[in-house]
């Protein structure tokens, strides 16, 4: 579903399209993938591992997964590798050949390569605007004038994409106006603008760094990124005769630091709030055959802690909090089990989660969420939808899917689409403007 040529810019352009998607990670694409036409098939002799749900596939083998409509599947329909998008498996893009042959996982570099690729191997190009900033998403109600069939002065028709809305079939009663700008070669902006039916939020979670809200924690040793850190070892600022690094947060992008931290001899302090027993731990949902370097960081959480006994390269700190940075280079902890601890560091880095950037929204984004009265957060307070068509439930018209929603694994992201993808095409069929499939189907 082109919205211009690929070679076209955007400034000083107007346009009605039927959706348009904010975010160009895997969520973006897999939507991308579904609305240009591909639609994915039962393949022949395969075998869903919930019986109710393959009985149901077995039954429609000759329509597409989108044109069954099976409401509450969407979220299990592929359980292949968890990084891959639809039409193109990994190891075949890779030729078999993986970086890691023991826990046959891909690196970050290699699956951002995979994304890239992917859009061009699928013909999806057209459909992405690159170098572009959404600054405003609001909805424009329609006036008396509009409501008769006439758009609103700015919108140009571009007769090769799909409408929605049309001048001979009336607008609906509201638009979703989009703007923002595209940054080109000279560095300059363009602005543009877009007028849509629907709007699909795929912008990820990972845009804004969650902060502590303490005293110094806005000195110019404490950063909320690992390549912060990874910049200071390759300057040789941090090494294994300086003061330890203290890490805080006990998730994935935590574990990476410390893994960071490992392989370069440099000494970690690593606090966190939770017990190591707390089953919320992401370590203790993560397989140890397929996650073994955070097994290994786990086990130093444990078994490493400042009670025990000192350690030369790490020490642990579960249950503690962070109560201020010091210019002079020093952090103060507080154990729930103990006095406040004051400690020299090199450098400290706050990694305790992030949150995305919806800016464009009114209040961020707040209304749309579980809870209105807070930020939207991927584990605390996702956006609130529609489970079978990812529709908010707050607004009409409106899609999230992704991290956005709490689905934070690729494998998830394929429901998403396919189920604001079934909600879409059902929608046009009932006005009789149903987008032409012009892809391959997809086994």
């Amino acid at each position: 579903m082109p919205l211009l040529e690929e070679a076209t810019l955007l400034g000083d352009v107007s346009l009605n399209v039927p959706v348009v998607v904010i975010g160009n990670g895997p969520s973006g694409i897999c939507l991308s993938y579904l609305l240009s036409g591909y639609r994915p098939f039962m393949a022949s002799g395969a075998v869903h591992p919930n019986p109710i749900l393959h009985n149901k596939l077995e039954e429609g083998i000759h329509f597409s997964v989108v044109d069954q409509m099976m409401e509450g599947s969407m979220l299990t329909i592929s359980l292949n590798n968890w990084m891959e998008l639809p039409g193109l498996k990994l190891k075949d893009w890779t030729n078999g050949k993986w970086r890691n042959l023991m826990n046959d996982r891909a690196t970050t570099e290699e699956l951002a390569s995979y994304y890239k690729d992917y859009v061009k191997i699928m013909g999806l190009q057209k459909n992405f605007i690159d170098n572009t900033c959404v600054t405003s998403v609001s909805k424009i109600q329609q006036d008396q004038k509009c409501a008769k069939g006439k758009m609103p002065k700015s919108v140009k028709i571009d007769s090769t994409t799909p409408q929605l809305f049309t001048p001979d079939n009336g607008l609906p009663p509201s638009l979703w106006e989009v703007r923002g700008y595209q940054r080109i070669g000279d560095g300059s902006h363009v602005p543009f603008c877009l007028y849509a039916e629907n709007v699909v939020l795929a912008t990820g979670t990972y845009d804004l760094p969650a902060r502590l809200g303490v005293e110094g924690e806005d000195l110019p040793f404490v950063f909320h990124n690992v390549s912060a850190f990874e910049l200071a070892v390759q300057s040789c600022k941090v090494g294994q005769a300086s003061d330890p690094v203290l890490v805080v947060g006990a998730g994935l992008t935590a574990a990476d630091a410390v893994l960071c931290a490992h392989r370069h001899s440099v000494p970690v302090v690593h606090a966190f709030r939770k017990s190591v027993t707390d089953p919320a731990l992401i370590f203790k949902q993560l397989p140890k055959k397929l996650y073994p370097e955070y097994h290994k960081v786990y086990h130093k959480m444990c078994k490493q802690g400042y009670i025990n006994t000192s350690h030369s390269n790490y020490t642990s700190f579960p249950e503690t909090r962070i109560v201020s940075f010091l210019p002079d280079m020093k952090c103060t902890l507080q154990p729930t089990s103990g006095r406040n601890i004051v400690l020299s560091i090199s450098m400290a880095l706050v990694l305790i989660g992030t949150y995305p950037n919806l800016s464009f929204l009114k209040e961020h984004g707040k209304h749309l969420g579980l809870d209105p009265s807070k930020p939207i957060s991927c584990k605390q307070n996702p956006i609130d939808i529609n489970p079978y068509t990812f529709e908010c439930t707050k607004e009409d018209n409106i899609f999230a899917m992704g991290p956005l929603i709490g689905d934070n694994f690729v494998r998830f992201l394929k429901g998403g689409a396919l189920g604001i993808t079934s909600c879409l095409v059902k929608r046009l069929k009932e006005k009789g403007q149903l987008i032409s499939e012009t892809g391959s189907d997809d086994g």
